[in-house]
């Protein structure tokens, strides 16, 4: 015990000598060990929000991998532009117009209306805002590229770039800043009223999936994907690698999604990458066992699926539920994804990665659970506004989505010909090949 103590001494110790000189220029004159305290703390807190940035980004990858294996090699070229540009040119529609949409001051509290083209930041002015921006740009492309998955094989790229940018641009943005926008200057009205989600099963994840429906909805399915005799062909995707590597890199980069949504260096990051962890564990298995029941076999894809269920489902509640709590949770949405990816299939929406049921179904669930597991203690006030936050961003992201895809297929074309989805958009649409050394299927 007096060597632990020791230790812990010698530590505080250090970090005071550090601070007296390290972070010198931040102040003329000799800082008190209070403030030299604050400073480290302040720091750090940075330091954790941009390494927390740069696991979210990190799913960019990931989101790439798995929609990549789970569609077919002659789209392979499409699929990796789709998630290079969606997240470059929805940086760019996000600093212009998403950022002050969704944190500008809000007088109302339906919407920002400054801080655009990042002005709330000058040279020489508080440095939290880059970090802040940098935090929340990543999550702005992880709602934008949800909507590839389910529109994959068939959907022009100049369309995708299109609604890809309005998305960024508006449609994020403006229910985000709903849900919080006092994060920084704004102030939403759903957040008021008590509305939980803590880093984004609605706010990204189920705005990105019902945008997913009516984005799979109005392009409707795949060639071949429904018999007119109303059965079900399954398309398999190409390299099951490629799926399972982005499940773990995406596993990963939700440890920076979740308690990265802290922006704080603290004590409180451990709970929440715990209830993290345990509910993609939980959904993982849960969807096996699902899919072993109903299959007759441990289907892989499914219980991909399944981890990603749990993950998205633990989002909005990871720091204000028990760990037990989050395996109820991540194990009820591992179960629910594997019925709805076959509901969604005998109404005919083709949905090639089951993005609608991970992020739009199982996104609801997630927020719904945050209320009926609430650590602080149940009420029906707490879970009716949970529902209202439901309800609202569906109506919202699933009305505008229809409407954007009605216009944009009007004004440019949002499906491409059938030769060319028999072809494959690589070579119709980037005139390359991913696989060049061999024969690929156009089936």
């Amino acid at each position: 015990m007096k060597m632990i103590n020791f230790r812990r001494y010698a530590t505080a110790l250090f970090l005071l000598l550090f601070t007296s000189t390290a972070f010198a220029s931040d102040a003329p004159d000799a800082l008190s060990n209070r403030d030299a305290i604050a400073l480290v703390q302040e720091h750090a807190n940075f330091l954790w929000t941009l390494v927390a940035a740069c696991l979210v980004f990190f799913m960019q990858a990931g989101f790439a991998l798995v929609e990549a294996g789970f569609t077919r090699a002659k789209n392979l070229i499409n699929i990796m532009m789709k998630n290079l540009m969606d997240f470059s040119m929805g940086s760019l529609a996000f600093w212009a117009v998403g950022f002050g949409l969704m944190f500008g001051t809000s007088p109302t509290g339906f919407i920002g209306t400054d801080g655009f083209f990042l002005s709330h930041w000058s040279p020489g002015g508080d440095p939290w805002i880059l970090a802040f921006w940098m935090f929340q740009a990543v999550f702005a492309a992880t709602a934008a590229t949800i909507v590839s998955g389910a529109m994959a094989e068939r959907t022009r790229f100049s369309a995708y770039l299109a609604y890809s940018i309005v998305v960024s641009a508006v449609i994020y943005p403006v229910f985000g800043s709903w849900a919080w926008g006092s994060l920084l200057k704004g102030g939403g009205w759903l957040e008021n009223l008590g509305f939980i989600d803590f880093a984004g099963s609605t706010v990204v994840h189920s705005l990105g999936g019902w945008l997913a429906l009516a984005g799979a909805i109005t392009v409707g399915p795949r060639m071949g994907k429904f018999m007119k005799d109303g059965t079900v062909r399954p398309i398999l995707g190409h390299n099951i690698g490629f799926a399972a590597l982005g499940v773990f890199i995406l596993w990963l980069g939700w440890f920076g999604f979740n308690p990265g949504s802290t922006t704080t260096a603290d004590k409180s990051i451990a709970m929440i990458f715990v209830t993290t962890n345990l509910a993609a564990s939980a959904g993982c298995v849960a969807a096996m066992f699902t899919s072993w029941l109903k299959f007759g076999k441990p289907e892989v894809g499914m219980s991909l699926n399944g981890a990603l269920a749990g993950l998205v489902g633990i989002t909005a509640g990871c720091a204000n539920v028990s760990p037990t709590s989050s395996i109820i949770i991540g194990a009820v949405a591992g179960v629910l994804v594997v019925f709805s990816v076959m509901i969604f299939d005998r109404l005919r929406i083709d949905d090639p990665v089951g993005a609608i049921s991970v992020h739009g179904v199982c996104g609801a669930w997630g927020t719904l659970a945050a209320g009926l597991f609430n650590m602080g203690g149940f009420s029906a006030k707490i879970v009716l506004v949970q529902l209202l936050g439901i309800g609202t961003c569906f109506v919202w992201a699933f009305g505008m989505g229809l409407i954007l895809f009605k216009v944009v297929d009007k004004v440019m074309g949002l499906r491409v010909s059938e030769e060319e989805e028999l072809e494959g958009l690589d070579i119709m649409e980037h005139g390359g090949m991913a696989y060049p050394d061999f024969e690929v299927s156009s089936t």
